[in-house]
């Protein structure tokens, strides 16, 4: 089964299963791209004899697809009901989902992002994630190059299934607290300052160096939505150590609380100075560093400002830990 909003890599992928005997099912405007590459597929409602109703709010929702889905092929009893039935089973499903998230950004109405909210598609993915001893789900298109050599190579082991089941269950979840996010922001007063509910899910992007301490283990982990500190480009020098990121944060966060230029200079979690200044973001370091000057020495400075000329002189003569900038209004994203 292929079902799947963003398209890419979509006639390899139904190319290379087609050419090692895989029969395909698929939905929609899947079907119609997999057909116009000359490439055989089966169309859902063949498969369910029920035509794709309600704008495409009911497609794979039926009993004959996820009956062929959720089937433990390691129960006679049942492959005997599949037989029964007349379902066929299925060893593969391919989903990935509305672009939810990318429609709220994009500041789409409330109808709008409503219609982006998959239904369907996170059935399927749990459905197969569930049944991964019988069943490999796929939801990231990066990953067809592995399915296409695992297919050739006899199929997927269930090590590799229970690998992607993990990852797909993270995909939903990932999909559920957006949209979960975003209706209780849209459901709550609009003067609502302390939400009711928060949800967030967090990948790693990096294995640092080492913890606080040199034999404490640290990575770095990015939330889904916002920017901030980790999302920061950098612009210089050796990788980032847990305790740069905890004192960057600390400083960007008391530089970042000031509408005037600011400088915060944070050194082991603790203040060595900070300062605002009416003249220029120059001058705000200049003031940060002046309240103690001997425990800014290997510190780490944010500015609520892009660095000027001016202040970046004076800081070469400084040993630094980290400098964080401002780029763009809303956050920091240079060090």
């Amino acid at each position: 089964m292929i079902s799947v909003y963003d398209k890419t890599g979509l006639e390899e992928l139904a190319s290379g299963l087609h050419a090692a005997g895989v029969e395909l099912v698929s939905t929609g405007s899947t079907a119609k791209t997999i057909a116009a590459a000359s490439i055989p597929v089966t169309p859902v409602e063949d498969v369910t004899g029920f035509p794709e109703v309600l704008d495409g709010r009911v497609k794979t929702l039926h009993p004959h697809v996820h009956a062929g889905v959720l089937a433990d092929t390691r129960r006679e009893e049942h492959l005997t009901q599949l037989e029964e039935l007349g379902v066929q089973g299925f060893e593969l499903v391919v989903v990935n989902l509305y672009p939810f998230a990318a429609t709220v950004a994009s500041g789409a109405s409330e109808d709008e992002c409503v219609e982006q909210i998959d239904i369907g598609g996170p059935s399927m993915v749990r459905a197969a994630a569930k049944n991964h001893p019988s069943v490999a789900v796929v939801v990231d298109p990066a990953a067809y190059g592995e399915v296409l050599a695992a297919v050739t190579a006899g199929g997927f082991t269930l090590e590799a299934r229970k690998v992607l089941a993990a990852k797909a269950f993270r995909h939903t979840a990932e999909y559920d607290v957006a949209v979960a996010g975003w209706l209780s922001g849209v459901a709550e007063p609009g003067d609502a300052e302390l939400p009711s509910w928060i949800g967030g899910t967090w990948n790693r992007s990096a294995v640092l160096r080492y913890g606080e301490n040199p034999h404490q283990q640290a990575a770095l982990y990015i939330g889904a939505a916002g920017q901030g500190l980790a999302q920061a480009e950098q612009l210089h020098g050796k990788e980032m150590s847990y305790n740069n990121y905890t004192d960057a944060d600390a400083a960007w966060r008391a530089a970042w609380d000031q509408d005037k230029a600011c400088a915060a200079i944070i050194k082991h979690a603790n203040p060595c100075g900070i300062a605002v200044s009416d003249i220029s973001i120059a001058d705000a370091h200049l003031k940060a560093h002046e309240c103690d000057p001997l425990s800014a020495f290997g510190g780490v400075i944010a500015v609520n400002r892009e660095v000027s000329v001016e202040m970046a002189e004076r800081v070469a003569d400084i040993f630094t830990e980290v400098i964080v900038a401002r780029d763009t209004p809303m956050a920091p994203s240079r060090c």
